[in-house]
This record gives structure tokens, sequence and C-alpha cells, in this order.
């Protein structure tokens, strides 16, 4: 695939969003939203977009499985095999809060994995219909426009999640020298591309749920970021230990493993 193949993923996400997502935008009934668990919210828009691309994908690829966010709440057990075979990954509506409140950035996501290796990546905009897209070797696109994170050093602005970070963690944060800490945009889709545009520098995710962060993570490799665990291990789909730090280039992610470890 190339930023000009006619893409099937794109084109799924594309009628998914034109179909449920942004047609409930701002028009949501309270029957519609559920709490599945503490601070943890579904709406029936979350599960009809994953009902829809579940058999879709497995149709693109035969003998593939899907591994949803709405099927895992029910089967956590699914999680476990995502390093075996063809995977695809499915973040139905991501930034679901955003989604239940009015506002955006939301984002539809899709990662594709090969025996636990992302290859590649999908990042919708339900509402402005950008799409951000990444194959594994292939670079990183916002639709047909090559992107490339800008190098060099200089960890000035930071996302840190502190919601799942520990109160002691938090604290260590809290002193990085001359770095403004800023809360992120409550939606992973819509903050790698905004890392590897250059919002900002950096982020610290604790909790790294796969549907989240597989995307994103080689979306922001293949724009020449870095995404990898606080000891500096590479980042898989199928890893559940906590601490995913990512950068825009490998002198940010190093100086702001470096902040982290002497803090």
């Amino acid at each position: 695939m190339t930023s000009t193949t006619p893409d099937p993923v794109a084109a799924l996400l594309r009628h998914a969003a034109t179909t449920w997502i942004a047609p409930r935008f701002r028009h949501l009934a309270d029957e519609e939203v559920m709490q599945k668990a503490p601070g943890e919210w579904v709406t029936t828009v979350d599960r009809d977009v994953e009902a829809f691309l579940t058999p879709e994908l497995q149709s693109l690829v035969p003998g593939s499985r899907v591994v949803g966010e709405e099927q895992c709440a029910e089967t956590p057990e699914l999680l476990d095999q995502l390093d075996e075979g063809t995977v695809w990954l499915v973040d139905p509506l991501d930034g679901t809060f955003n989604f239940i409140s009015g506002r955006e950035p939301l984002s539809s996501m899709v990662a594709l994995l090969e025996n636990g290796v992302t290859v590649g990546a999908w990042m919708l905009n339900p509402i402005s219909g950008v799409l951000h897209h990444a194959r594994r070797g292939q670079g990183a696109w916002r639709e047909g426009e090559r992107l490339h994170a800008t190098p060099g050093p200089g960890l000035r602005r930071a996302v840190v999640k502190t919601r799942f970070l520990p109160q002691e963690h938090q604290a260590r944060v809290a002193t990085w020298p001359d770095v403004k800490i800023l809360p992120g945009l409550n939606c992973a889709g819509a903050e790698y591309p905004a890392l590897a545009e250059d919002a900002f520098d950096a982020t610290l995710y604790w909790r790294k749920l796969a549907w989240d962060h597989a995307p994103g993570t080689l979306f922001i490799a293949e724009a020449g970021g870095v995404a990898a665990r606080l000891d500096g291990t590479p980042y898989r789909a199928g890893d559940r230990q906590p601490g995913l730090l990512v950068a825009r280039s490998r002198e940010v992610w190093e100086e702001a493993a470096a902040a982290w470890k002497t803090s």
C-alpha cells in the first residue's frame, strides 16, 4: 500500500464514521451511554462501530482475527494471544468521554499485527475525516502527505497522562526542569499525530492498552520518532507492563528518559 493506493481499511473507517459516529456526535441520548467500569465509559456507537468493523476486517485477510476494545471488556483473555498470527486491533471510538461530552478530538483506530509486530496503522478523525496512517517501512502519512517529525533535541513540552500514573511518579515528573507539562487531548489517536506534527515533544503514558498504542507507536516510528518502554526496550502490543515514553526524535527520547531516571 502507498499513499495513493485504494485503502479498504480507510474506506471501512470512513463508512463507520459517516454512518454511526458523526450523526450521533452531540446527539446522544442518555440511554446510549453506559459505564462499563468505574470511570470507563462506552456508548452504543462504540459497540455498533466495532460490530461493523469486525467481520469486514476479517474478510480482508483470510484467517485473521479481530481483537476489539469492547470485545475485551467482556472477554479480556483475547489479549493473551496478540503475538500469534494475524490480528486486527480495533478501537472503534477513541476519546469516548470526549464524544459523550460533545467535544473533539476523536479517533477511530485500527492496527494490523503480524505475530505481535504492528505492520499497519490507521487513525481517522471521524468528524473532520482526516486520516493518519502508516505501514511498516513505508512511512507515516496525513492523507496523501508524508510526515516527518521534527528532529533534534529540545524537551520543552511533554504530555503526561496522570490518571493512571502512581502518585510517586507524578511527583517525579513535576520536578522535570524547564519542561511544560501538558494534560493531553484525552485521545491517543489524536495525540500521536499531534506529536509527529510538533504540537509537543514527548508523551508519557503509564497504562498502555494495546488498541490505544499499537497504531500510534508504528505511526510515530515511521515519522522518525521513538516509542519505547521506560527502560528503553521496544514496545510490543502484547506487552502489558506499564510505562511508555514517546518522543519526536531519538534525542528528545533520550533527554526525557534521562529526566525520568534522575527526577
